[in-house]
């Protein structure tokens, strides 16, 4: 098997007949040459792969179809003819796979390069898309015996060879294919051996991996030379040097690389030159790699050895985003980074650019611009050194947000930690001994504890480690325990400026608090580059996009769920589509309504409900309702980090609800009486959980509908006046009853002319109960701080005892005439008095009591002046002592209380951030 590597069983004597060496193409003028194996050696190179001329090991391959560059490998070799210009006449381009995909791209390629004004161009390419995975699989079949290697191979034969025929014709398509055929040829031959022998060392394999590069580069460079240009390619094995750093990570070798760069160009000055991506070689000429995502560091390590003006990183986005877009839909890009900004966000997970590229153009001070193949219009961004701020604008502090995943939280604790030398080493020791990656660590400065992230992936073995390491001092109780928290996710706030600015984590923290996302730990280094915290994975995307909100848009969102679209939560719905577009363009207020139910049916969305037919949908695309996969969906949406619920039903059932969606961190609105007139207990731990976490609960509507009661009596107490008395007409309908019940009308007719004007309920003995008015009056009671049960408010009822019993309301009104006589004579003898007849409730804070009635007030007292379906409210303080302040206006009708509900879901928009 000569020619062919083997990463062979046999013992070391026997397995190191292996060699690679350079065979030199006799078509000189084309700058080819290939590689191929020598296994006539009998020398150890411990199963790795060599790049080079070594001991006369070199054999000539005298074919025209060899196309990779000539160049000496070792420095010492041949004189230096051109010299290799630096400076800002170079620029250099890398395109990645997805901009190398299909022939049509890589001739989209060749037109962008061509149309680069610059003196001299460095092209970085990678892979076509896809193809260096399929290298991969290809070794990973081939060591685990997988004979669908062969075929694996044949398909990646097929894509390039398909790819070339499209690109290319004439002399260099049949120069690139004989390559190709060669290459596989080759390829094909050392998967037989890997396959044979089960394994591959880390050079075969990268060897292997490294193909796509040569072969995307070459047919670059042809499409380029199509044009007329001049265009060599170089294979930058032969020379980017690097040396292993650990870690699966690789240092350049800077000055080795500059010298066979010179030695390179000496040979092919030429104008354009396309280099491979992602490979390189070891100092004695092993192939490797620059690791995964590498082709960006081969950019920017090629540049800094040309000292060129600008690296351009073209890619399938317009740039760099503020966050990922895939979470946060309003990400805007990024006009300009940081070297130290886009480092850190490599850094967390961001896709900017791979995490060491930044390193070699920074020593250098070249900017790098991140720009999208497929709008080149987009100007992209540019990754450069950057003036500090001077304007200290909170906003621009913050230049991107950034999230990392499936992490787990070790926490080590106790009191022998305190000021113990050595604890930490101790720790970090043994984490470094089971090979886990440290993402963040945070410290208490007691030195009680330490906590620190790692994936979740290493935390079994970090967590094992650690408890073999502290078995004496858990045993002792030096350490109390150590302590791993799974399901974490880490968002990072990434910002140069931050350092400069103060309350950028007030304004971080209190975004946070008001998604009501826990945060579980914290770290900030002094330079401020990051504020980083650790949250529940559940939490993270919602964390990120209420961040986000925060420092990017001027535009408070807040997804609604609307519950009970009858009359109230009808009107409700039809003014929040009348006025959406007004409240985001004048207000920044984005109310999207991603859920509607009633009793039997619901509509959900996930991004927004079109309101302009609401009625429809819920008629043609509705689901059974389910009170419970509605609030599910309201709160697992990570869309929108600020959720509320509209209660726009008269149901306990659903009232009982609120506190469960207050804790999930929904806010809840409504003109609903049932929960804060309920059992005392119940509403004391709804206030509590309000009053404890950033959740909000509004429910001005459920008193005076869109009257402003309950905020003026919050009002009163927050500024300290002490509220004596509370008294007033609460019920729109038995208001406008008493209004119109005047001269020589009958009682039963005014209830029926109510009834058909749409004032009552159904039954009107629902409202002449008077229950209602004793809800609202335990309602404010509660509010000015009285503990009073509804049972402990006494309610004149107006409805005949003869009458409670009847069984249904039609029964009702034909007898309610039979008491006619009995109303007009209260009425006479308040009319001989100069009194009207008013149906009030009254809170009497000073005795700690409330009660329902039938009063009579003279004609020139306020409550004697209503019309219509007004209500009156008077609230008598220690302030307003001598003249009750009073409330007034319509009480009662859908557009009213809708409107109420209304101006607390802007309230809570206003609370959640937006102007006031």
């Amino acid at each position: 098997m000569r020619g062919l590597a083997v990463a062979s069983p046999l013992p070391p004597a026997a397995a190191a007949a292996r060699r690679w060496t350079r065979a030199s193409s006799s078509a000189r003028e084309t700058g080819s040459q290939c590689w191929k194996y020598d296994l006539t050696q009998e020398r150890s190179l411990g199963g790795s792969l060599r790049i080079g001329q070594s001991q006369g090991s070199l054999h000539k391959h005298h074919s025209t179809n060899l196309l990779r560059p000539a160049a000496a490998i070792s420095v010492e070799q041949d004189e230096v003819n051109t010299y290799l210009p630096k400076g800002d006449m170079w620029s250099v381009h890398k395109f990645g796979g997805t901009c190398m995909g299909t022939p049509q791209r890589i001739q989209s390629v060749a037109d962008i390069v061509l149309g680069d004004s610059s003196e001299r161009k460095l092209v970085i390419v990678s892979a076509m898309s896809k193809v260096t995975d399929m290298m991969y699989n290809l070794v990973h079949k081939a060591q685990s015996r997988d004979d669908s290697y062969m075929i694996a191979l044949e398909e990646i034969f097929e894509k390039h060879m398909a790819a070339a025929k499209d690109l290319l014709d004439g002399e260099d398509l049949a120069r690139f294919l004989s390559q190709l055929h060669s290459d596989v040829s080759n390829l094909r031959a050392m998967l037989s051996a890997i396959y044979i022998a089960g394994h591959a060392t880390e050079s075969f394999s990268d060897f292997v991996v490294g193909h796509g590069e040569l072969w995307s580069a070459q047919m670059l460079s042809y499409a380029i030379k199509k044009s007329g240009a001049p265009c060599s390619w170089m294979d930058t094995r032969e020379v980017l040097v690097v040396k292993p750093s650990g870690s699966n990570q690789v240092d350049p070798d800077y000055l080795e690389s500059e010298k066979r760069l010179q030695k390179w160009f000496s040979r092919q000055p030429a104008e354009i030159i396309v280099a491979t991506g992602f490979i390189a070689s070891t100092a004695e000429n092993i192939p490797t790699t620059l690791k995964r995502d590498g082709s960006d560091f081969s950019a920017a390590i090629i540049g800094s050895l040309v000292r060129a003006r600008q690296v351009t990183i073209w890619t399938d986005v317009d740039g760099v985003f503020s966050a990922d877009p895939r979470k946060v839909s309003e990400a805007v890009i990024l006009s300009t980074l940081s070297y130290q900004e886009a480092w850190e966000m490599s850094y967390f997970g961001a896709n900017v650019l791979h995490p060491r590229t930044i390193i070699p153009v920074m020593k250098d001070n070249i900017p790098i611009v991140i720009r999208n193949m497929f709008n080149i219009s987009a100007p992209g961004t540019m990754i450069c050194r950057q003036p500090a701020n001077d304007n200290g604008d909170l906003d621009a502090c913050v230049k991107s947000f950034a999230t990392i995943d499936n992490l787990a939280l070790v926490n080590v604790e106790g009191t022998g930690m305190a000021g113990v030398p050595g604890t930490s080493s101790a720790i970090f020791s043994a984490v470094k001994d089971v090979g886990a990656n440290v993402i963040m660590i945070s410290q208490a400065s007691s030195e009680h504890s330490i906590c620190f992230a790692v994936p979740e992936k290493e935390v079994a073995a970090v967590s094992a480690a650690l408890h073999v390491k502290f078995r004496e001092a858990l045993a002792a109780g030096r350490l109390s325990k150590v302590e791993v928290i799974k399901g974490c996710s880490i968002l990072a706030a990434v910002g140069l400026r931050m350092a400069s600015t103060p309350g950028v984590s007030a304004m971080l923290f209190d975004a946070l608090a008001k998604a009501n996302i826990n945060v579980r730990a914290i770290a900030q280094g002094c330079s401020e580059y990051n504020i980083t915290v650790v949250l529940k994975q559940e939490d993270c995307v919602r964390a990120l996009r209420a961040a986000h909100s925060r420092f990017f848009l001027s535009t408070t969102t807040l997804a609604v769920g609307i519950i009970g679209p009858g009359l109230i939560g009808g009107t409700l719905l039809n003014q929040l589509k009348d006025q959406a577009a007004v409240l985001k363009e004048n207000m920044n207020i984005d109310l999207r309504v991603i859920g509607i139910t009633g009793s039997s049916t619901m509509l959900l969305s996930d991004t927004g409900i079109d309101l302009t037919q609401w009625k429809e949908l819920l008629r043609k695309e509705a689901e059974p309702a389910d009170l419970a996969n509605f609030v599910r969906h309201m709160s697992d949406n990570h869309v929108f980090p600020n959720k509320v619920l509209v209660d726009c039903t008269a149901d306990t059932s659903i009232a009982s609800h609120y506190y469960d969606w207050l804790k999930k961190g929904i806010h809840v609105i409504t003109p609903n009486k049932k929960a804060n007139s309920g059992p005392l207990d119940r509403y004391l731990k709804l206030r509590t959980l309000q009053r404890a976490s950033y959740t909000h609960y509004f429910y001005e509507a459920t008193v005076g509908a869109g009257l402003p009661i309950i905020s003026t009596l919050r009002g009163l107490l927050e500024t300290g006046d002490k509220i004596l008395r509370i008294e007033g007409i609460f019920s729109g309908t038995l208001s406008y009853i008493f209004n119109n019940f005047e001269g020589t009308r009958t009682f039963s007719d005014v209830v029926a002319e109510a009834k058909e004007a749409g004032y009552t309920e159904p039954d009107p003995r629902d409202d002449l109960s008077g229950t209602d008015v004793a809800r609202k009056v335990i309602i404010l009671a509660r509010e000015s701080g009285l503990r009073l049960e509804l049972s402990d408010i006494p309610v004149k009822s107006l409805v005949p005892e003869a009458l409670a019993s009847c069984s249904s309301a039609d029964e009702f009104m034909q007898k309610l005439p039979s008491f006619d006589q009995d109303w007009a004579k209260q009425r006479s003898e308040a009319e001989a008095a100069g009194e009207v007849l008013r149906y009030v409730g009254v809170v009497d804070a000073v005795n700690q009591k409330g009660q329902v009635e039938l009063r009579r007030y003279k004609r020139d007292h306020p409550f004697a002046q209503l019309s219509g379906s007004d209500n009156i409210i008077a609230f008598t303080t220690s302030r307003y002592k001598e003249q009750p302040l009073i409330v007034r206006g319509p009480g009662a009708g859908a557009e009213v209380t809708a409107g109420g509900v209304f101006c607390d879901i802007l309230r809570l928009a206003s609370s959640l951030g937006a102007p006031s």
